[in-house]
């Protein structure tokens, strides 16, 4: 899978060799949001680069973040033009992040269901070597959900139980996106052998990180459903992602470290 927008706007490029930890944050529609979510990075990770890629969000989004990047040279913009969807502005954020000099990558929502003042739990276990990539897990001890139906707690587990029967990967939380991963092990992956370009990339990530020999954290955290915005997930996502879920167990077990 090619993850390269066709034309796509940025600010503050090149280069991203700002800091040690890049923040990756994908949006749709999240003005409402990001503004809150990234005065509040800059409290709680000041050190770190901000990467913002938006799928030219009609409410303003996009403008927003390139606001952001006009004043603070540690924050970084992108507007994909001709592409939509979260799957591939993930990869596209990722391989931005891998084209500089970057430690760690951190991974989180816009929406707040992802407590920013968790990073900093997320970075410890990378910089006292307790794995390659650490999981903010819902579905460990203590780790709990807040305001989802029934029907989005069977999705989510259903999913985490295919995922981790197919892809034989010995972790609890695999569809949920706030990680944080070292950079050198991002970088042993191809990209170009991603199927997914939907919800499931969050499996695929895991699964292709294991396949080149990562070790994996969970961290019990709480995740809270969206006050502001709307949720883009479905029913039609969750069926692209049990299909890309197959194909990657079918290609070969990867071997997996697992710590908790």
């Amino acid at each position: 899978m090619t993850t390269n927008s066709s034309v796509t706007s940025s600010l503050n490029e090149p280069p991203l060799q700002t800091s040690r930890v890049a923040i990756t944050i994908c949006t749709y529609n999240e003005h409402e949001n990001l503004e809150k979510l990234m005065t509040k990075l800059r409290q709680i990770v000041p050190q770190a680069t901000l990467v913002v890629v938006d799928d030219n969000s009609p409410d303003g989004t996009s403008d927003l973040a390139e606001e952001w990047a006009a004043r603070d040279s540690h924050v970084l913009a992108f507007r994909r033009l001709n592409e939509r969807g979260l799957g591939t502005a993930t990869l596209f954020a990722f391989q931005r992040v891998l084209e500089a000099d970057f430690d760690i990558l951190v991974n989180l929502d816009a929406d707040f269901s992802h407590d920013p003042h968790q990073i900093p739990r997320l970075l410890e276990q990378l910089e006292q070597d307790r794995a390659d990539v650490a999981i903010c897990s819902r579905y460990v001890k203590e780790g709990r959900i807040e305001g989802w139906p029934v029907k989005r707690h069977l999705m989510s587990k259903a999913i985490n139980t295919w995922a981790r029967f197919w892809m034989k990967l010995n972790i609890r939380d695999c569809s949920g996106s706030f990680r944080a991963y070292r950079c050198e092990i991002l970088k042993r992956i191809n990209f170009a052998d991603f199927r997914a370009d939907g919800y499931a990339v969050q499996e695929e990530l895991l699964y292709r990180c294991a396949n080149v020999g990562a070790r994996f954290v969970e961290i019990p955290f709480t995740f809270v459903d969206r006050v502001v915005g709307a949720s883009k997930i479905n029913w039609r996502e969750a069926v692209k992602a049990v299909v890309v879920i197959a194909q990657c167990g079918m290609e070969k077990t990867p071997g997996v470290q697992t710590h908790e």
